[in-house]
């Protein structure tokens, strides 16, 4: 429940904040958006909403070592680092991409995560806990879905996605903050006055939590995509398996920043599902069954 409500406070705190930039901007520097119409705003709109989205995804994988420790193994100093970095090496080459940094964080927790603005500069990082508890067949298969988030560019698609309704709830927002600002509250100034601010604001709280039931759905159904990858290039049976052995480690999720790149965040129930950036375990397992 915690990491669910921070990560669609999170993205209404960014949401907020621009609103108030947009706000300074037209009320202190005279920059009136709506007067270039409809499209005017569309493109102040479009920069706002796609550039928290796209610094965050140039700065993921800075973000990702300093938020999780992420030691990566330039030289390989055991015959465990060796293995891990030859498997990564395997599974790259499989997939036909560039080969990954390889990292890993100190975490009890069963988890991993890769990250990364590119295809062929990702970060595929696994934990200290996943690598003493899961056979070496179970972290390949773990290798293998996270290869796969990477090979379907799914952290690219993920940013653009965000961006695109951080776009819309923006321009929205501010299209129903002027109808309720001039229509309602009867504001002729040719600024926008409190009123438009307030409600605004509202209607930003209420189509940010919209867009992030989208952006939410959306990740849980390339957690399918990419179980089905891991099971191609590791084996159906180990990828089973290792979700099998997540299911054991579910409570300590990764912070809120990197959750939705991770392959292991516990569960939900009840209307909070909508908020799950993964599926249930068991209907992972299930539908590699199938």
């Amino acid at each position: 429940m915690k990491r669910i409500f921070l990560f669609v406070v999170t993205n209404l705190a960014v949401l907020a904040l621009l609103s108030v930039v947009l706000y300074i901007v037209e009320n202190v520097f005279g920059v009136h958006l709506m007067q270039g119409g409809t499209g005017g705003l569309l493109v102040f709109a479009a920069i706002f909403g796609f550039g928290g989205s796209l610094i965050s995804l140039a700065l993921s994988k800075w973000t990702a070592k300093r938020m999780m420790g992420v030691r990566v193994i330039e030289s390989p100093q055991s015959e465990l680092e060796r293995w891990l970095v030859g498997t990564v090496k395997r599974l790259a080459d499989q997939a036909h991409l560039g080969m990954p940094e390889v990292g890993i964080f100190d975490a009890e927790e069963m988890n991993a995560f890769a990250t990364g603005a590119r295809r062929n500069a990702a970060l595929v990082a696994v934990s200290s806990g996943l690598l003493r508890n899961m056979s070496r067949t179970q972290v390949e298969a773990v290798l293998g879905h996270e290869i796969t988030h990477v090979a379907n560019g799914d952290m690219v698609t993920l940013a653009l996605l965000q961006g695109v309704l951080n776009t819309f709830v923006i321009f929205l927002a501010r299209i129903i903050g002027g109808i309720v600002d001039r229509a309602i509250l009867r504001n002729d100034r040719q600024g926008s006055g409190i009123g438009f601010f307030l409600t605004t604001m509202l209607a930003q709280f209420v189509l940010g939590i919209i867009a992030s039931v989208i952006v939410c759905w959306y990740s849980r159904r390339r957690e399918f995509r990419a179980d089905r990858g891991g099971a191609d290039l590791a084996g159906a049976g180990n990828m089973i398996d290792a979700l099998q052995m997540l299911k054991r480690s579910q409570g300590a999720p990764m912070p809120q920043q990197l959750q939705a790149f991770g392959i292991n965040t516990g569960s939900s129930d009840g209307i909070m599902r909508l908020f799950m950036t993964h599926p249930p375990l068991d209907e992972r397992i299930a539908a590699l069954k199938t």
